[in-house]
């Protein structure tokens, strides 16, 4: 394997480091020692050449006949997302959506933890989820700086997504990741990822319509269409 300089790299290609390392951490367990491109590809649902010119960016190429070391590559890939370290992420809004998301064992597993929740509905304040007892939104500030925060997370209703999203750029969050059903408007500089869980269920049910008409629809394998603000 080489350690030539990596690059930028592009956004289609960081979308789909997660799903190789999600891949590999499957097939660590499992003590495979070794991965081809081709298995990778197999796996990951994208042609061989893709991943190959997708892992180059890291600055690593596989053995000819060999493949990647396993261990190896999701060292490489947690290092380029920055997973070697833990992320403090505060959420806006404790509603269903927030305490689902302040709940899920997912989030800490993968190096992130919940060090805040905030939400400005009286009857919330001082509830407890996710071990985090939930504050006023007025003290967001106070958490992103005393707890060296970088990420939030939006999980209010649309109609107040943009107010979080400002309370959050105030306060000095870098990225943020939106679930509300709205796109924001942020300063430059400021990294926003959009879950839009309708627009997901929508799409199925379009695969769902022409599998019923009996029309071939072709989905592109496991993908987020989280897309920048």
């Amino acid at each position: 394997m080489s350690d030539s300089p990596r690059r930028r790299i592009p956004e289609a290609a960081l979308g789909r480091l997660p799903i190789y390392l999600r891949i590999l951490v499957d097939l660590g367990t499992e003590n495979v020692a070794q991965v081809s491109s081709e298995q990778l590809a197999e796996l990951a649902a994208v042609n061989a050449a893709k991943v190959r010119k997708d892992l180059s960016y890291l600055g690593t190429y596989g053995t000819r006949g060999v493949g990647y070391e396993v261990q190896f590559l999701m060292y490489q890939i947690q290092r380029e997302l920055g997973l070697n370290q833990s992320w403090p992420i505060v959420i806006v809004g404790a509603g269903n959506l927030g305490q689902a998301l302040a709940n899920f064992s997912g989030i800490a597993e993968r190096g992130f933890h919940i060090v805040g929740v905030v939400d400005k509905d009286e009857s919330k304040i001082g509830t407890v989820v996710g071990g985090v007892r939930v504050k006023h939104v007025d003290e967001l500030a106070s958490i992103v700086q005393s707890k060296a925060v970088n990420i939030g997370i939006i999980a209010t209703p649309a109609q107040h997504a943009q107010e979080a999203a400002d309370a959050l750029v105030r306060a000095g969050v870098g990225s943020i990741m939106n679930f509300a059903p709205t796109v924001l408007a942020v300063p430059r500089g400021v990294n926003v990822r959009k879950v839009d869980l309708a627009l997901e269920l929508q799409i199925l049910s379009y695969y769902e319509q022409t599998r019923n008409n009996g029309l071939r629809a072709v989905p592109t394998g496991e993908h987020s269409d989280s897309v920048s603000a």
